[in-house]
């Protein structure tokens, strides 16, 4: 038996989504509601809201909505490729807003808050980036920077420009982020011989490097922490 459509356009002033936004905020909105505002329109047996809680109920988390490609969104029914970008899009900015918060002048007094500054940068990439915090003597965060992607090596990671940068912005630590995309906590050899090669460098131009992250979606490595540094 078909379940009747009731329309958006029916329901009470209060409960539909844009004029919910409206007269309660932003905070009195479920995410289903927020994407509903976002897609516009449902179709003409499903709700926006509707279309929205079906796609919610697909995914463990909106971060996991967020590595969504086009056509897998396309895949459900009622979205095509314009609402699509449009939920892509948006999670995009909610990643990138979430790294920019982080970073402000952080003081880095835990390798945990390393983790919380650049999961949201690295933590859910498919490749592998090497990323350097540089901070200052109070060991807050001045600058960050990736100095590579698609893979980790001493032939990749430019010694040169890890210390250029140092100097130019005044640091004196630094700390080494990458991810694992495979989600393996454990330094490879690259890893390990890396770290070595910039503390090294570090030591001779009074720069110290401080700890070396492995960043994975829900966990992190620390170097320092594991007694390897």
């Amino acid at each position: 038996m078909e379940v009747a459509h009731f329309p958006i356009t029916n329901w009470s002033e209060d409960d539909r989504p844009r004029e919910k936004l409206m007269l309660k905020g932003k905070n009195a909105l479920s995410d289903a509601e927020l994407i509903a505002i976002l897609i516009g329109s449902g179709s003409r047996n499903e709700s926006a809201v509707d279309l929205s809680k079906r796609i919610l109920a697909s995914v463990d988390t909106l971060n996991s909505l967020g590595k969504m490609s086009i056509p897998q969104l396309i895949d459900f029914k009622g979205i095509g490729e314009a609402k699509a970008i449009t939920i892509i899009a948006a999670l995009e900015l909610g990643r990138r807003r979430r790294a920019e918060d982080s970073v402000e002048l952080t003081k880095i007094t835990s390798s945990k808050l390393v983790f919380e500054i650049m999961q949201p940068v690295i933590g859910e990439l498919p490749h592998e980036e090497f990323w350097v915090l540089f901070l200052n003597n109070s060991n807050k965060v001045i600058l960050k920077s990736q100095l590579s992607k698609g893979g980790i090596s001493g032939t990749i990671v430019d010694v040169r420009l890890v210390f250029k940068l140092a100097l130019e912005s005044g640091a004196t630590g630094l700390i080494l982020c990458h991810n694992h995309p495979s989600g393996t906590l454990i330094p490879s050899d690259a890893d390990k011989h890396i770290t070595k090669k910039l503390k090294m460098a570090g030591d001779s131009l009074d720069v110290k490097v401080l700890d070396h992250v492995i960043i994975t979606e829900t966990k992190y490595y620390s170097f320092v922490d594991e007694g390897i540094l």
